[in-house]
């Protein structure tokens, strides 16, 4: 091979490995091994201000139906799991998962949710906090005091330098009169909100809020805290039912009128159960929301550098078939790893995608195959430092929790 042809070849190869390294930010995935049982399901991630990983879960329990489960993962390994609270009264459903969320103050604040009478959708969100770890835990509290027997869900957590925790969520207490009706439905009657509020740090509830009267009636939101406030993501819902995705904004003591943060004019009747995520650095922020207007079925991710005061260009980061489900996670570069369920020729997978801020999506990694029943609920991605995490709902041979981890290359630190 002549000198010219090799150093043309070499040169290739060079690019070749580099384009790559850009497409493929993380490395192999590890698969982790967390102390979950067999039966668990609805896995929430939550990121620590002393860099450990929260995990927290739904499994049958010992002597009742339900236990809200959690453990802590660090440089020791996992902790053993800690049961919060169980019971036979739990409302659970695939969509509306509990949470755990440590805060800057070291404390900890669990959520699930409650039976509250006979309709199928009347349910509370009920809280728990715990200043030791979790090795014990306060009363029960619940943000919300309309005493009426709807629905009350969907909740997302944030810390608030404030006031301590934030939590919005979705209302249906304006939907009492359908509900006293008819036990089985729901979206019929009166609208869905979505509102929110603050627990100080004395554990009490300070400037309840309702920040939209009318939204979809069953599709998570999504919370996080900037430097300059906090931003709220949710799927609105118009009167001409155009169900595309909403942000709020809380600064200097006022939440802002919702903003449509991209026309995708999705017009749908009934809500699709696909919720909309979000991820933050403080100052750079990264939102991703499933849309299917005119039938047709997308993942997008948008970027803002002003915390969220205005969003750049969606990108369209799917295969072709999503099924939506996502969730999405920042990078130390600004750059972000969405994730969501999609379709396949021979299989349901979980896949990830590196979204730079300014370029071509990276290509496409499988995490694993899934299944595309409800059961397998929400998959999830948390950052700890160098190390991403993922966790989803295994159906397969049974129900059961499964993790895996990798590591940021270089391009990403």
């Amino acid at each position: 091979m002549h000198k010219e042809a090799v150093l043309i070849l070499v040169i290739v190869l060079v690019l070749s490995s580099t384009v790559f390294a850009q497409e493929a930010p993380f490395g192999p995935l590890r698969e982790l091994h967390p102390p979950v049982g067999e039966g668990s399901g609805m896995p929430f991630l939550h990121a620590t201000p002393d860099h450990d990983l929260l995990l927290s879960w739904i499994e049958p329990g010992k002597s009742r139906k339900h236990a809200l489960r959690f453990a802590r993962y660090g440089t020791n390994g996992w902790t053993e799991a800690q049961t919060i609270v169980d019971g036979d009264d739990f409302f659970t459903n695939w969509a509306d998962v509990p949470s755990i969320v440590q805060l800057r103050d070291g404390r900890l604040v669990a959520h699930w949710l409650k039976k509250s009478g006979p309709s199928t959708y009347a349910y509370d969100v009920n809280l728990k906090v715990s200043t030791d770890r979790g090795r014990s835990w306060s009363a029960t509290m619940m943000p919300h005091h309309d005493g009426t027997q709807t629905e009350h869900g969907f909740v997302s957590i944030f810390d608030s330098k404030m006031f301590g925790a934030g939590l919005v969520w979705l209302d249906g207490r304006a939907m009492a009169k359908q509900h006293a009706s008819n036990h089985d439905s729901h979206g019929d009657g009166g609208d869905m909100s979505i509102r929110a509020t603050f627990l100080s740090p004395s554990n009490s509830f300070v400037k309840d809020a309702l920040l939209d009267p009318r939204t979809c009636e069953c599709c998570p939101t999504a919370a996080v805290a900037t430097d300059r406030g906090i931003l709220v993501a949710y799927r609105d819902r118009s009167e001409d039912e155009i169900r595309d995705i909403a942000l709020l904004r809380y600064e200097n003591g006022v939440w802002s009128a919702p903003k449509i943060i991209h026309a995708d004019n999705w017009n749908i009747s009934g809500c699709p159960v696909n919720g909309p995520a979000l991820a933050t650095d403080g100052k750079n922020v990264v939102l991703a929301w499933f849309t299917a207007p005119n039938a047709e079925p997308k993942v997008y991710v948008a970027f803002s550098s002003d915390e969220g005061i205005t969003f750049g260009n969606p990108i369209r980061v799917d295969e072709g078939k999503p099924l939506g489900r996502l969730d999405v996670e920042m990078l130390p570069d600004g750059s972000a790893i969405a994730l969501w369920i999609e379709y396949g020729e021979e299989a349901t997978r979980l896949l990830a995608r590196h979204i730079p801020k300014d370029g071509q999506p990276g290509s496409v990694r499988v995490i694993s195959q899934i299944s595309a029943e409800r059961a397998s609920g929400y998959p999830r991605i948390a950052r700890v430092g160098n190390e991403l995490y993922f966790a989803w709902t295994d159906l397969t041979g049974g129900k059961r929790i499964k993790m895996v981890s990798a590591s940021l290359s270089t391009l990403s630190k």
